[in-house]
């Protein structure tokens, strides 16, 4: 039998790479429906601040995203996101960074050095559970390789996973160290990862669910006006967690509801683990072009966990909740025997970041689970996109 094989690599827009393999007729692929909205298309707004011309983690200067959707076969949903803080040599030239850890359940490797040294010294990169191992041998393999780096005896790569074994073949392994360069590759191209950011059921957000409804990748900015430092807050994050759906105030989850048969059984009908369980995770990736140092970028992070609880949340046991924060424009040279020193922000001063980063959070999720598609895959699950009619009208009687 001849079918299908789709890897989509995403930038500023999304590539199709189509080769024949054997495998079964009844291989499904799913990509982006750019028909959904997002939430301002529907007229949503959040917080105080505008968001930047592409309401994306790309509006920080510099900072790039690169993905790569794997979707073929009946079993394979998963993928990678990568995000650069810059297009340059990130071991040679590290950004100041730092990890706020609101629930452990999960798997952030590189974080305990990130947090001792405040630096991030190669690309972020987001794939499912069991694949962070092999994407961290990838990013070490991918930083030596870059030129600059002969001598570089070591790495510290920073990956971050949600459980996406809902929709995928998790214990297939699928995630190869080629597919992560790929995503990397795809993001230091700057006429490409500098875009628009793909949101949705691609990238790591491929198989992942959020309340139960498609989840997936989502992002978000905001710009804050001039008194305030002019400065642009960016979020994107990886939505795999649960709790009571509320957007922009209203209670989604006391009227709208992903049907039981389709989210928690297969076609079978036979009884399988619940999927919209709050048990799950999130991981989110905040940037900013302010002047922060470490500790300063952790309290940022920090603020982005109450991005989650405005959607509504309840953090459950098993949900592993992580944020990521880097400032582009303090950086630290590999060679330099001293930083450079820079003009920090006062204490005072962090306020509206505090607050454009919760909002951004809060709109990023909100943006992934209307962007994203009705995935089917493994043993026949599926995860239904969140109904916009219904969804729209519900908004609307509710925020009259």
């Amino acid at each position: 039998m001849r079918s299908k094989f789709f890897i989509s690599v995403t930038g500023a827009r999304l590539f199709l790479a189509v080769f024949p393999l054997t495998l079964p007729l009844t291989a499904q692929t799913t990509s982006p429906d750019t028909a959904r909205p997002r939430a301002r298309d529907l007229g949503l707004t959040f917080g105080l601040y505008d968001p930047g011309p592409k309401n994306a983690i790309t509006d920080v200067p510099g900072v790039l995203v690169g993905q790569l959707t794997l979707s073929y076969g009946d079993n394979v949903r998963t993928g990678v996101t990568a995000i650069l803080p810059h297009a340059g040599n990130l071991f040679q030239d590290k950004v100041a960074g730092a990890v706020f850890v609101y629930n452990a359940y999960g798997k952030l490797i590189g974080s305990t050095q990130v947090n001792e040294l405040g630096q991030i010294e190669t690309p972020i990169v987001l794939t499912n559970t069991l694949s962070v191992f092999d994407a961290a041998s990838a990013i070490a393999h991918w930083t030596i390789a870059q030129p600059g780096n002969e001598n570089v005896p070591r790495a510290n790569p920073l990956v971050g996973e949600t459980n996406d074994g809902w929709l995928n073949d998790i214990r297939g392994f699928h995630v190869k160290a080629d597919n992560v360069a790929r995503a990397i590759n795809e993001a230091s191209s700057s006429s490409r990862g500098g875009g628009p950011v793909e949101e949705g059921s691609v990238g790591a957000g491929t198989g992942t669910i959020a309340f139960g409804w498609k989840g997936g990748i989502g992002t978000s900015s905001r710009h804050l006006p001039e008194k305030e430092g002019g400065f642009t807050v960016g979020v994107l994050v990886q939505t795999n967690f649960g709790g009571r759906l509320t957007i922009a105030g209203v209670p989604v989850w006391k009227e709208l509801r992903p049907k039981e048969e389709a989210s928690l059984r297969g076609d079978s009908g036979e009884d399988t683990p619940a999927a919209n369980s709050a048990d799950g995770s999130c991981m989110i990736v905040v940037a900013t072009d302010a002047p922060l140092d470490a500790r300063q970028l952790r309290r940022l992070a920090a603020r982005a966990i109450l991005g989650m609880a405005r959607v509504g949340s309840t953090a459950s046991n098993g949900s592993g909740d992580y944020a990521i924060a880097f400032s582009t424009t303090n950086r630290i040279a590999q060679t330099a025997p001293r930083s450079q020193p820079i003009a920090l922000l006062a204490e005072d001063a962090l306020s509206p970041l505090f607050e454009a980063a919760i909002d951004a959070t809060e709109e990023a999720i909100v943006n992934s689970l209307l962007k994203a598609t009705t995935v089917r895959g493994f043993q026949n699950h599926r995860a239904d996109a969140i109904p916009i009619p219904q969804l729209r009208r519900l908004l609307s009687n509710s925020l009259r």
